[in-house]
């Protein structure tokens, strides 16, 4: 289950949360309202229009022609495709003088590594499922187009326990609690839309949003820091970096950013922390509409629920 598109603040924090891993992330499909897939990374988001990455270059999509963003993990396909080129070692050993019938054996085989299907061999019989013993041979292309098995379950991110009491937010699942303004509300599909992502809040109307989001990573922290500040530059129009300074938050170290920069309509004031915590990066992206009179007050409401981060929850 994807999360709707239909507001471009959420997708952009995503976006920058997502940047710490020094390996790409496996390609996400994007599900477009006419009904069209796409399959790429998004890599920036500027002027309405998320940057997606293909396999065939960069492609710019219309953030309002996206009807849903869903994480993609093709980890089955190349598993699928090697037991379907695997019978052709087994009848190669064949006698010589059938080399033109083994030829084109091999290649109806070959061409059959996308149907991860039983060949019509006696050989391979033995070993396929009950339901493919008594398949006619001649039946064999029919069963094929019929007999594709479901598609592998996606992985879904580990149960994440969680608990609002007053205004105060706990995730045992991660060890650390923080505090919840009263006009924030928790982001139930946060961790769907991103794996990486550990927990959404913000007001309904997503003018201000704090995304909290941990990954592994072997870069130092100021390396793990400045790839995150960078995405910020490229997302941004009319970025601006106002103060940068190391840190601590929950006792650990941490890198600080604050900044401001259009998107999605709006001027936006953000700050960014970036928290070495062992091996892993935990990063907490807080940001609210520039453009508004309350700015102030959100600006100090962020600034509270970052400095309350407690890593010391446990179950």
């Amino acid at each position: 289950m994807g999360i709707s598109a239909k507001n471009g603040a959420l997708c952009l924090a995503f976006v920058t949360i997502a940047t710490i891993a020094a390996v790409p992330a496996s390609a996400d499909e994007i599900r477009l309202k006419d009904g069209k897939k796409l399959y790429g990374v998004i890599v920036a988001y500027e002027d309405n229009m998320f940057k997606v990455k293909t396999d065939y270059g960069y492609v710019l999509v219309e953030k309002d022609k996206i009807a849903a963003i869903v994480p993609n993990t093709p980890a089955g396909q190349p598993a699928d495709a090697k037991p379907a080129a695997q019978p052709a070692k087994n009848e190669s050993p064949a006698t010589n003088s059938t080399s033109a019938t083994e030829v084109s054996a091999k290649n109806k085989i070959a061409n059959a590594n996308v149907k991860p299907t039983v060949p019509s061999s006696s050989t391979t019989a033995s070993v396929a499922a009950p339901n493919f013993k008594t398949a006619a041979p001649a039946a064999n292309g029919s069963i094929a187009a019929n007999a594709i098995p479901p598609t592998p379950p996606k992985d879904e991110p580990p149960p994440n326990k969680e608990e609002i009491q007053g205004n105060q937010y706990t995730n045992f699942t991660h060890g650390f609690r923080m505090y919840k303004a009263p006009s924030w509300e928790l982001i139930e599909d946060a961790r769907k839309a991103l794996p990486n992502a550990i927990v959404a809040l913000g007001t309904s109307n997503e003018s201000t949003l704090m995304v909290v989001g941990e990954e592994k990573t072997k870069e130092p922290l100021e390396a793990a820091a400045a790839g995150v500040e960078k995405r910020l530059r490229e997302i941004y129009s009319n970025y601006r970096l106002i103060s940068q300074r190391k840190t601590t938050v929950g006792g650990m170290p941490a890198v600080e950013y604050k900044y401001r920069g259009m998107a999605d309509d709006h001027d936006w004031s953000g700050t960014l922390v970036v928290i070495a915590r062992g091996k892993d990066v935990l990063t907490a992206l807080g940001m609210t509409f520039a453009d508004s009179d309350l700015i102030q007050i959100q600006e100090n409401v962020i600034a509270r629920s970052i400095s309350s981060l407690d890593f010391s929850a446990r179950n």
